[in-house]
């Protein structure tokens, strides 16, 4: 897995959404220790993170997010996604009532071919632009994999 990938994945959580998240889960399957209730969340809400995200990249719009029914941990949260292209989407894990942001993830599904290069750009600059919305600190001048491998340093 590209750098890029494996930081946003580490600091803002694995969640995917797919087939298998319909799928019933074993009970010893665990929570990860950052999504159980009461732990911390971002100091935004869904539609917060949305409206800051799409005004500092207008060039990258983020669309609504949808919830994704999911039995395992409907007490303390809720899932959402949101389809950015054919192969690439954001997804989220929220605090259930306030809707705060508790994870957030892209998740690229590479394609082969001619396309694949700038699909690739294009899913680093995705990437880069969340880290940089929870994290204003990181300059936009700074190329989508110096941010990525910048943020994994600290």
């Amino acid at each position: 897995m590209k750098p890029g990938c494996t930081l946003f994945l580490l600091l803002f959580s694995a969640l995917t959404a797919s087939i298998t998240a319909h799928a019933q889960l074993s009970s010893s399957t665990t929570t990860a220790p950052y999504l159980l209730a009461g732990s911390p969340t971002f100091d935004l809400s869904i539609s917060q993170f949305r409206e800051n995200f799409n005004r500092q990249n207008p060039d990258l719009p983020l669309n609504e997010f949808r919830a994704i029914e999911n039995s395992r941990d409907k007490a303390n949260l809720t899932r959402a996604a949101s389809k950015i292209n054919e192969n690439l989407y954001a997804s989220t894990a929220l605090e259930r009532g306030t809707l705060k942001v508790k994870s957030m993830q892209i998740t690229w599904l590479p394609i082969q071919g001619p396309e694949q290069k700038a699909a690739k750009a294009k899913a680093l600059e995705y990437m880069a632009a969340i880290i940089r919305t929870v994290a204003p600190l990181l300059t936009k001048r700074a190329k989508p994999e110096k941010t990525a491998k910048d943020a994994y340093r600290r």
